[in-house]
């Protein structure tokens, strides 16, 4: 099987950014971390470290479409966090609709307690983005 460039993929959110990458074939989605959003230029940095670190230049972000598949305030706020990186990288984009609602769902069946680790559901979101992406993208 041949190695492809990883993915990272990411979710981002007002306070935080889970982050998820790729396996070298593409197949599963592992969780990586947690970015604090507290300013965005340290958390753009951050992603380039990553971006480094795995020798890539694909980032997937999943955008919070609205139910009536518009696009609502949180996903403008996506795309304006990640301009910084359009002109370095391959954006791709994801529907991620109900993900963290799926990401607590995992958490929960696994016993795993995450009420007090927000973190922990946007790291799992993130993977849960990952995967459906890769899923129907093969």
């Amino acid at each position: 099987m041949e190695i492809k460039k990883r993915i990272v993929a990411l979710d981002i959110g007002t306070k935080r950014i889970g982050v998820a990458v790729s396996d070298g074939l593409r197949l599963g989605a592992v969780p990586l971390k947690v970015i604090q959003r507290t300013d965005d230029k340290k958390a753009i940095n951050e992603i380039k470290l990553i971006l480094d670190e795995y020798k890539t230049d694909l980032i997937l972000i999943g955008l919070p479409y609205n139910m009536d598949g518009t696009l609502g305030f949180q996903a403008k706020n996506c795309l304006d966090f990640i301009k910084p990186l359009e002109t370095s990288c391959t954006i791709l984009k994801q529907d991620e609709r109900l993900s963290s609602e799926t990401a607590e769902g995992i958490l929960r069946s696994q016993g795993k307690k995450y009420t007090k680790n927000k973190g922990m559901i946007d790291t799992v979101a993130a993977c849960v983005i990952l995967q459906d992406y890769l899923d129907n993208n093969q």
